[in-house]
């Protein structure tokens, strides 16, 4: 199994930790999810440090920051043709590859969906920055 280089804008299959689950204890992720990798930062003494942000089913409850993909996004990575969004507000942050980078069945194993179009990611972006310099963003360690 290929294990992809960590480049920003690639949506990969991880078992993602909610904040919540986190709070209350869970050390792993209760299931394998498509999440974007949204930062990646190479420290040659420590290795790659990566940020990525869930993306999900669940409409977004309140004003909870996020952002839809659209269907032809979705279609074009092989993810299903069901609503989901990006949630902005929320993070895990690993050192790469981890233990929580899980294969794609549909993928004969490979484990990353593939790119966001640019112009999406760019949105992704802009709108976790923002959120990051309210000080308003939790990201959840997960080494």
């Amino acid at each position: 199994m290929a294990i992809p280089d960590p480049e920003p804008g690639l949506v990969i299959s991880y078992a993602y930790l909610w904040r919540r689950e986190h709070d209350a204890g869970q050390e792993e992720g209760r299931k394998n999810r498509p999440c974007v990798i949204v930062l990646s930062l190479e420290k040659h003494d420590t290795g790659t440090k990566v940020t990525v942000a869930p993306i999900t089913h669940s409409p977004p409850s309140g004003q909870r920051p996020c952002l839809e993909i659209p269907l032809r996004v979705k279609q074009r990575l092989g993810l299903d043709d069901q609503h989901s969004w990006v949630i902005l507000d929320e993070m895990n942050a690993f050192l790469w590859p981890g233990y929580d980078l899980r294969p794609i069945r549909s993928k004969q194993g490979g484990m990353a969906y593939g790119f966001l179009p640019p112009l999406l990611f760019n949105q992704i972006r802009t709108g976790i920055l923002d959120i990051v310099l309210k000080r308003r963003g939790k990201i959840t360690p997960r080494d």
